[in-house]
């Protein structure tokens, strides 16, 4: 008896449903085991997640068949929004000084806007292209890219000064809705359908503080909502503020500003607040952020042929390196002038402008207009990228070094329990060392201190976790997790030890 047709049916969805489950988790697997070499032979992530989706793509070994710049720009916009919210959200607001912020912001506008003129004028005069395009390159080029800087920063353990970095990813994360701006003034332009020229720098100021102000408003209520609201599941809690950050995202763009500085400044808004499940959520929304990292670029990857490449090679070389030792620089001494930051500092801050995702999704733009060379730009913006990450990405700790603006790492050792300390009430979470000879060494934890001693929450001795008792008798080398006011940890100090050096 022959099979009905809808049992056929049935048994081939299936079977395309398995293949692309298998393809689509084989490639995030692989992506998250190639993150590995980042630390181990200082290799980009973004870089590997790239090569991946080459090889999976229809002229690598995998073979997948990927041409929709539709659907890659579509899908990069939404993993960028994703990851500039979990990076607002991550930042330290201790660190974003007003003097900061207004250096950051300098960089995220004029920066960028020199930038996409200096790399214009070098394609047009250099590279000979034609003036409408030279320009609409220089600005898919122009911003740097947050997940680039965050990977590099973050990933590759870079010491920097706290100023410094905040600096650094403040305006990474920010430049982007100047570059968005640009591309899509010019693409307009090329197709006929430009705006009034007087009415462009108020479009670009609606777009940046519109942005701004409906993001900072959102960050409040989302904090409000998070903590007023009583959901009967936690795991419900991620969903909200998932679910949320993309609804803000679409919500500012359909009202004419840009999306990616509202979720940005949200999440910087959050970042200062204290609200309900707050560890969990951060936990969360960083790995969001990863996975959008890996699928943008493996999604990029695959959209990549090779074998159009080399046709651009020499000219993606050349503007990479003007990006590097000409373009970035320039903007960054120039928006820098007469701050604090020390000319070496300056020089940092030129050198870890990686490019990455966000110019790649931005010469989909041409390409999804129908532009007839948005296909050159395509690659040449590619391998420029390419280029460019390969070359700051694994050198950028060694720069630190070499411009003495490097400073120690501190390694906080994971805990084997969640700590969540209540910023509320001004409690933070430190480590102490029992000190031999100190007081503390040999006494029972419950003599150690006065009324305001702080917390002990954890112990650790000879590599093992537990939690002491008042009857605990502390012992030279033992490791104290305690939390308190920052008054009551330094009375608790100098019971343990004397020296510095015994906070870890």
């Amino acid at each position: 008896m022959a099979p009905r047709p809808t049992c056929i049916r049935r048994t081939v969805i299936q079977g395309t449903i398995a293949t692309l489950t298998l393809v689509g988790a084989a490639l995030l697997l692989a992506g998250v085991l190639a993150s590995k070499l980042t630390s181990r032979f200082g290799i980009p992530a973004l870089l590997l997640f790239l090569v991946t989706g080459m090889l999976a793509g229809s002229e690598g070994p995998g073979g997948i068949p990927f041409d929709d710049p539709r659907v890659a720009m579509g899908i990069g916009s939404a993993a960028l929004f994703l990851i500039l919210f979990d990076g607002g959200l991550q930042t330290d607001l201790k660190n974003l000084t007003r003097d900061v912020a207004i250096r950051g912001a300098l960089l995220a506008t004029i920066g960028v806007m020199l930038t996409a003129s200096a790399v214009g004028a070098f394609a047009v005069m250099v590279l000979d292209m034609p003036l409408a395009d030279g320009l609409l390159l220089g600005a898919i080029l122009s911003s740097t890219d947050a997940a680039a800087v965050f990977s590099v920063l973050r990933s590759r353990s870079v010491g920097l000064s706290p100023r410094l970095r905040t600096l650094i990813e403040f305006e990474s994360a920010s430049n982007d809705p100047t570059a968005v701006f640009l591309t899509l003034t010019l693409i307009m332009i090329a197709i006929g359908d430009a705006p009034a020229g007087a009415l462009i720098p108020l479009a670009f100021a609606f777009k940046l503080a519109g942005g701004g102000v409906i993001g900072w408003i959102a960050g409040g209520l989302l904090v409000r909502l998070l903590n007023r609201i009583d959901l009967e599941h936690d795991g419900l809690y991620p969903v909200l503020t998932f679910a949320a950050t993309g609804v803000l995202f679409g919500l500012a763009e359909v009202v004419g500003t840009s999306g990616f500085i509202a979720v940005y400044i949200a999440g910087l808004t959050m970042a200062g607040r204290v609200f309900a499940h707050r560890r969990s959520l951060l936990r969360f929304h960083e790995g969001v952020a990863w996975l959008m990292q890996i699928v943008m670029f493996l999604m990029l990857g695959l959209l990549v042929f090779p074998s159009e490449l080399l046709s651009q090679a020499l000219p993606g070389m050349a503007i990479s390196a003007v990006l590097m030792f000409l373009a970035r620089p320039v903007a960054v001494m120039v928006c820098l002038a007469g701050s604090g930051f020390s000319l070496r500092e300056r020089l940092m801050v030129s050198w870890v402008g990686l490019r990455g995702a966000a110019p790649i999704i931005l010469a989909t733009f041409p390409m999804v207009a129908g532009l007839g060379t948005s296909g050159t730009i395509f690659n040449t913006v590619f391998f420029a990228v390419v280029f460019s990450v390969l070359i700051q990405g694994p050198t950028a700790g060694w720069m630190a070094r070499l411009l003495k603006v490097d400073e120690p790492i501190r390694r906080v050792e994971r805990l084997p329990i969640e700590i969540d300390a209540d910023a509320a009430m001004g409690m933070v979470i430190s480590r102490l060392r029992v000190e031999a000879g100190s007081v503390a060494d040999g006494s029972h934890l419950l003599d150690v201190g006065g009324p305001d001693t702080p917390l002990v929450i954890l112990m650790r001795r000879q590599g093992w976790y537990f939690i002491p008792t008042g009857t605990t008798v502390l012992a030279a080398g033992d490791e104290l997790h305690v939390l308190g006011t920052a008054e009551m940890i330094e009375a608790m100090r100098s019971y343990v030890c004397e020296a510095a050096y015994c906070d870890l």
